[in-house]
């Protein structure tokens, strides 16, 4: 390869590395900053920094070529160097540059292409010589000439404004006509082929000429560009541009072939094919003449065009095929449950029922019971069961009435309800429709949302309901609902009355033990893609996660749990392990950390003052423990733990029955004078009220006062009165899973609730000794123990204080001193 040479002013022709420019000119005098990224470029940059040596700047005639030959150059470039070089972040190799360019320079002959390209270049300093028919002096000419193309770019410079200060001054201390046009071109002329124009002229004269033309022609644009925008702003308010806008779209659509006379055309055979009521397609017809005689351009228009649409997406006389084979919906309820077996009777005797009278109306169910009982996935099976449709619809929050009845078509916005949503969504005029958390309803200025599922809940007004939207009557009777609620008592009592409840008790510990073996652990390994040969969890693991790590009516937090087993085991598979991942009982400890539940923390040992009460919540049965201190004091009452109205007075009763029996009891007669008392209720942050704990307080008390312990191993419930009768209570399933799921024995509960029994699930039954009481004597007898124990049984723990009472057998009840079965 020919050696570079440096050039100095005056030389002929030199050899230099040569830098290609996309879409750019380079002019003299001008600094450019620009990416370079091929390595040919960067080639020649590295051997010109070596060398010492300037660089050839010249533009390709088409930017887009990637190795460009001599014939894709301009003839025209310029001498210069590299100012600064920047490397860029992006890992690429390329850089950034600033390039300073000195002098004109026209391409000879190109003489290497590898490993970068050099060329033979001579420089061409500025041609001054004068134009044919110049008249006076070159001085004289040439001031001239510069005073021109300054007038010019002052015009520009008025109405361009993207021109800054320093190209201003540069423009205005320029001192020879060159260097003038230079700058201009290099910083206000942007379009590339003028660019090229200026660059290759090289007779000063004729290119501050074609400068001017430029600039001229420059600002005659930028001028009936401002004409356009002022007599735009002028012409056009808010109406005329939304006029403006809508007649572009019309201008579109009819280039698209759609028009508003098509979008009528196709409505009304939409209407005509549709299988809805003849009255609703004659009023659907009335409105899409409306919209006929409406401007396109018209919001109402708009308006009645969605309403029309809206009708019609509603399936009308789409009905799916329902399954009634009673031996499919077993099968497939007890694929997808285990247990639940009120629930499953229940559904069957519903097929059974609709087998035989398949226009029965009014099936509206309604499945109560704390939260994880699996509510939500009873009704998508119950679809699956029946073969249909299915669409929930979570009514937790919702305080407006139109939210279920749809808003006015006088609103702008407005839709229609999530009952009539719900079966477009579904696609089926006889869908299953479940209304989640109907408990959770709220009311406002806005209506009340409970009262408007009064009409959509009801099998007899519900064949024409009214959406205020739609407007249009649409028969619901063919659609089942299923609702479900945490506290079937929250619901509105009109609301619960149209609805059959189903009540769904916490899980027993075996049914737990069942559920996550038979559904949970297969679907956290499908969910986490693993198998069986990836992470097995013993049955004895398995128990010791549900009795030592949970404890629920439910089973969301088992589930949970297995699903970080699941995620220790995804850990151990990226991270390269192989292997099967076993889980035994003492596993669990290093992967979940300790256990949050020893069987030790059930129960409390036979202690004085302190009782096991049992309350109901909406999320299931809880053990309520009641404590009670005798101090001495002036008879005041103190009632902590965050107690409401009634039991604070149910605390009261308990009080002043105790009075009425000091002699019998033997307590003293001035007790309520000479000590004070304090009942205590733990958990003081979670609100507690209502009268079923009034056997609770009046043992604590009494126990207290006499100094006889409470068996450790009994839970009550039920409320008092001032004579001593022990009144039923409500949620005694609850409570009574409470008390087996706590490890209690014995549970003693109101005489009228003994019927109650029946719903109490099989194995609680099993497990549990149940006590009926008529009076709080009754209670006494089975709760206290003797004020001095004999020494074989001081200390008695609650399992051997149990042995005191016959054993628990399937429904054995004892009432007050008899035992019947």
């Amino acid at each position: 390869m020919k050696n570079t040479e440096d050039i100095s002013r005056g030389a002929a022709e030199a050899v230099l590395p040569v830098i290609p420019l996309r879409g750019v000119v380079l002019f003299p005098g001008m600094t450019l900053h620009f990416d370079v990224g091929r390595k040919t470029s960067l080639a020649a940059m590295k051997a010109a920094g070596a060398n010492g040596s300037e660089l050839f700047f010249v533009a390709q005639k088409d930017p887009d070529t990637e190795d460009p030959a001599e014939t894709d150059l301009l003839e025209t470039g310029v001498i210069g160097s590299i100012r600064q070089i920047v490397r860029l972040p992006d890992h690429s190799g390329a850089v950034r540059v600033v390039a300073e360019g000195r002098i004109r320079g026209r391409l000879e002959t190109l003489c290497e292409t590898r490993p970068y390209m050099t060329a033979a270049v001579t420089e061409t300093p500025d041609d001054t010589a004068l134009p044919k028919g110049a008249e006076g002096s070159e001085s004289l000419y040439s001031a001239a000439a510069m005073f021109s193309v300054r007038r010019y770019f002052s015009e520009y410079c008025e109405h361009a404004q993207s021109i800054t200060q320093d190209i201003v001054q540069q423009v205005f201390k320029a001192r020879s006509p060159g260097d003038l046009t230079d700058a201009i071109g290099g910083s206000v002329i942007y379009d590339f082929f003028d660019q090229t124009l200026l660059i290759g002229e090289y007779n000063v004269y004729r290119r501050m000429e074609l400068l001017c033309m430029l600039l001229a022609r420059e600002t005659e644009i930028l001028i009936m560009d401002e004409d356009l925008q002022e007599k735009v702003n002028e012409a056009m308010d808010k109406n005329q541009r939304e006029y403006f806008l809508r007649e572009e779209l019309k201008a579109i659509n009819e280039e698209l072939g759609e028009t508003e006379a098509d979008d009528a055309a196709a409505l009304e055979a939409q209407i005509k094919a549709s299988r809805m009521p003849e009255a609703h397609k004659e009023k659907l017809r009335t409105e899409l003449d409306r919209m006929r005689r409406l401007a396109p351009a018209s919001p109402d228009s708009y308006v009645l065009r969605t309403y029309i649409e809206k009708c019609l997406e509603l399936p009308w006389g789409v009905y799916t095929k329902e399954s009634r084979s009673l031996p499919r919906a077993k099968r497939v309820l007890e694929r997808d449950h285990y247990g639940l077996k009120d629930v499953k009777e229940r559904i069957v005797e519903m097929l059974a029922a609709m087998l035989i009278a398949p226009d029965i109306k009014g099936q509206i169910i309604c499945l109560a019971g704390p939260p994880g009982v699996g509510k939500t996935s009873v009704a998508k099976s119950v679809a699956a069961a029946t073969g249909r449709k299915y669409a929930r619809i979570s009514l937790g929050g919702v305080r407006d009435e139109a939210e279920i009845r749809g808003h006015r078509r006088t609103y702008i916005g407005a839709i229609p309800g999530r009952i009539v949503s719900a079966l477009t969504e579904a696609g089926s005029m006889n869908p299953l429709i479940l209304l989640d958390e109907v408990d959770k309803l709220g009311a406002d200025v806005k209506g009340d949302p409970a009262s408007a599922l009064l009409e959509v809940l009801d099998g007899e007004q519900n064949a024409a309901f009214r959406d205020h939207y739609i407007d249009l009557p649409v028969d619901l009777s063919r659609v089942l609902f299923i609702t479900t609620a945490n506290d079937k008592y929250a619901i509105p009592e009109a609301l619960r009355d149209r609805m059959e409840v189903i009540d769904l008790p916490g899980y027993t510990f075996e049914e737990k033990f069942r559920i996550a073996k038979k559904h949970l652990l297969p679907k956290q390994l499908a969910s986490h893609g693993l198998d069986k040969t990836r992470l097995r969890v013993s049955d004895a693991g398995l128990r010791a996660l549900i009795s030592g790590y949970t404890r629920e009516a439910g089973v969301r937090v088992l589930e949970r749990k297995i699903a970080a087993l699941c995620r220790k085991e995804a850990v151990r598979l990226a991270e390269g392990e192989t292997g099967r991942l076993d889980v035994t009982e003492k596993e669990l400890e290093p992967l979940l950390g300790p256990a949050k539940y020893h069987p030790s923390d059930l129960q409390h040992p036979d202690s004085v003052g302190l009782v096991n009460g049992l309350a109901w919540t909406a999320v299931g049965g809880e053990l309520l423990t009641a404590e009670v201190a005798v101090l001495p004091g002036s008879g005041k009452l103190e009632l902590t733990g965050s107690l409401g109205d009634v039991m604070k007075e149910s605390a009261r009763a308990a009080i002043s029955f105790i009075r009425s029996r000091t002699q019998r009891y033997g307590i003293e007669a001035d007790f309520y004078k000479t000590k004070d008392i304090h009942i205590h209720f733990p958990e003081g942050a979670v609100p507690k009220d209502g009268p079923s704990a009034g056997v609770t307080v009046v043992t604590a008390v009494v126990s207290a006062l006499t100094g006889r312990p409470v068996r450790g191993d009994v839970a009550m419930t039920g409320e008092i009165t001032l004579r001593g009768r022990v009144l039923p209570i409500g949620g005694l399933r609850e409570k009574t899973m409470a008390a087996y799921r706590e490890e209690m024995r014995t549970v003693i509960i109101p005489k009228g609730n003994v019927p109650d029994l029946a719903e109490v699930d099989e194995a609680v039954r099993e497990k549990l000794h149940f006590v009926a009481a008529q009076t709080v004597d009754d209670v006494l007898a089975v709760a206290l123990l003797p004020a001095e124990p004999a020494p074989e049984n001081t200390g008695d723990k609650p399992a051997e204080a149990a042995k005191r009472l016959p054993p628990p057998g399937k429904d054995g009840i004892r009432i007050g001193n008899e035992q019947r079965s």
